[in-house]
C-alpha cells in the first residue's frame, strides 16, 4: 500500500458518520448491510448516508455489491488490513513485538477496540 491511498483511506475515515458506518461494516461481517439497514441502525438520514457511502467505496475501504433489487455494502477488510499494516510495519523499531512484550503491532494485541 503507498502513502497517498492510505491517506485517502484515512480522509474517508476522519468524519464520524463515516467512522460509524465503516465500524458497522466489520461488525456485519461478510453479510454487509442495505443502506436502509444501516440508515435505521445509524440514524442516519438516507441522502446523506450515500454520500458517505460513496466516500467509503471510494477509499477503497467498502464495496458495493448489486443482489436482485437490493444494494449491499461490506467492510473491505483486505484494505483495512493494509492500512492497519502500513501504520504499523515499523512499530518496535522493526522487532517481534511478542517477543519484546511492546503491545504496538496490532497482532500482539488480541483485544478488540471497536466495543469502546
Amino acid at each position: 500500500m503507498n502513502e497517498e491511498q492510505v491517506i485517502k483511506s484515512l480522509a474517508a475515515l476522519a468524519h464520524a458518520v463515516r467512522l460509524r458506518v465503516f465500524r458497522d461494516l466489520v461488525v456485519a461481517g461478510s453479510e454487509g448491510r442495505t443502506p436502509s439497514a444501516l440508515a435505521e441502525q445509524l440514524g442516519v438520514p438516507s441522502t446523506a448516508l450515500s454520500f458517505h457511502l460513496k466516500e467509503l467505496v471510494n477509499a477503497g475501504l467498502v464495496t458495493q455489491e448489486r443482489v436482485s433489487r437490493n444494494l449491499f455494502y461490506r467492510a473491505a477488510y483486505d484494505e483495512m488490513n493494509a492500512v492497519i499494516r502500513y501504520l504499523t510495519e515499523n512499530c518496535c523499531a522493526g522487532a517481534d513485538c511478542g517477543q519484546t512484550g511492546t503491545v504496538c503491532c496490532p497482532e500482539a494485541t488480541k483485544t478488540s477496540t471497536l466495543e469502546s
